[in-house]
């Protein structure tokens, strides 16, 4: 069974419980958008957008992530390619960031 059968997700695959998160939840998340394996370029953005959507209770923006870990927007694209921003949220556990179509 995968993991992704035993967390809460919406219609466009997004988790409705960001507790339900953990690691092993990324890595299955992030193979199913194309990312075969999390750098630790990868976890450090999806620690920064945990940590700032428990703040905020929002998925961070591309630009307050370019700006909070110092990582470029051509080195995110390159990280998440075709659609950082909502691919980060998903990996992350969070939900769709607004502004996403």
């Amino acid at each position: 069974m995968s993991l992704l059968e035993t967390v809460s997700l919406n219609e466009e695959g997004f988790m409705t419980d960001p507790n339900e998160w953990t690691k092993e939840v990324a890595v299955e998340m992030a193979s199913g958008e194309g990312i075969a394996e999390l750098t630790e370029d990868h976890w450090k953005i999806i620690e920064f957008c945990r940590e700032s959507a428990a703040d905020s209770g929002a998925a961070p923006t591309l630009r307050q992530i370019t700006k909070g870990t110092g990582i470029s927007t051509k080195e995110l694209f390159a990280l998440y390619p075709k659609g950082p921003a909502k691919k980060v949220a998903k990996v992350s556990g969070l939900g769709k960031p607004e502004g996403c179509v």
